[in-house]
């Protein structure tokens, strides 16, 4: 009880300081169903794969074909044999971790419905960009499925679904995630953020990327810092419950790290002339993954330049009242700098 009461209290106080109380959408109407792949893949019986793969993948639609060619790299080619064994060895070898994601996802519908409330925000906000686009059709499915825990995880079709790699949230700690072979696909400062919490994170990122696909050629690393900053402000809205940290990536202690050296960051891109260089290797530096920022030391996060990017937006978005998220994302770099007078 007091935790509950501690982490209400938490939620509190960070809405009261961003200043943001959340629209009411409960009105807002979304059509979503879940679609459970890999329960439907893990009762196939492994010794007669051959026999029911065929029709199982036709059942299963334009995921299916995916999943085959593109998740289990499956050669069209084969024959049926040897596609049977070949799935029915992955059955085998994956079924613990089919076991695993049963335990926590065996129902599904916490994350539906997360999914669910974070489209309603996405109507609430995006009516503009709807109605301007009138055939793009957010997804209306949500499929679930188990691949190579070093293969793809989360992803979007277009229009049809969004698609949740369930052996990439089984939590940060779990022990598929430990090995050496994976760490050096998948560092550990990227699977601390394979949880149940970040699905939700994840196709909402995906989403936006979808509709306002990035544009980050030949920019400037300060124009690339506030268009990153730009799609955390917007995922703050469309996931106003979400900590910030597991929005950009960060660990508590990394964010709180930005927070209490907001300015000492900002200057250093102001004092190095960082912010108008243009090459590649610098801009990855600061924009890229990593575990630290070799210039601030253990504690901070790589991708620091996110931190101010979207720092930058929040101080021009204080005084565009009325200008809409679509608005702010057709909106240019270079205006939102020269009118956010970020000085932390």
């Amino acid at each position: 009880m007091r935790l509950l009461i501690y982490l209400g209290l938490c939620l509190f106080i960070f809405s009261c300081q961003s200043g943001d109380t959340p629209p009411d959408v409960s009105n807002i109407k979304v059509n979503l169903k879940t679609l459970r792949f890999e329960k439907e893949l893990f009762s196939i019986d492994s010794s007669s794969v051959e026999n029911k793969i065929d029709s199982f993948i036709t059942r299963s639609g334009e995921f299916g074909i995916l999943f085959m060619t593109q998740i289990l790299n499956a050669d069209p080619r084969w024959s049926n044999d040897t596609v049977g064994r070949y799935v029915g060895s992955f059955i085998n070898s994956y079924h613990p971790v089919y076991l695993k994601a049963e335990k926590i996802y065996g129902d599904f519908s916490t994350y539906e419905n997360e999914i669910k409330h974070s489209l309603q925000f996405v109507k609430y906000y995006f009516g503009d960009y709807l109605s301007k686009n009138k055939k793009y059709q957010l997804p209306e499915n949500i499929i679930t499925y188990i691949g190579p825990i070093d293969g793809y995880g989360d992803n979007l079709i277009p229009g049809y679904a969004f698609i949740v790699g369930l052996h990439h949230h089984l939590g940060a700690t779990d022990s598929l995630y430990q090995s050496e072979m994976l760490n050096q696909i998948y560092p550990q400062y990227i699977t601390r953020r394979f949880l149940p919490s970040t699905i939700v994170v994840n196709l909402m990122t995906r989403l936006l990327d979808d509709m306002y696909p990035p544009k980050m050629q030949d920019e400037t690393l300060v124009n690339q810092m506030i268009e990153k900053g730009k799609r955390y402000y917007v995922l703050k809205k469309l996931m106003p419950d979400k900590l910030p940290e597991l929005l950009i990536g960060y660990d508590d202690k990394q964010y709180q790290f930005c927070l209490n050296n907001e300015a000492q960051i900002w200057n250093f891109f102001v004092q190095n002339e960082l912010l108008q260089k243009m090459d590649p290797a610098i801009i990855q530096g600061y924009l890229g993954e990593g575990p630290k920022t070799q210039e601030f030391g253990d504690q901070s996060p790589g991708n620091i330049g996110s931190f101010s990017g979207w720092r930058i937006v929040e101080k021009f978005m204080k005084d565009q009242k009325e200008m809409t998220l679509d608005q702010l994302m057709n909106t240019p770099a270079g205006d939102i700098l020269s009118k956010a007078r970020y000085k932390p």
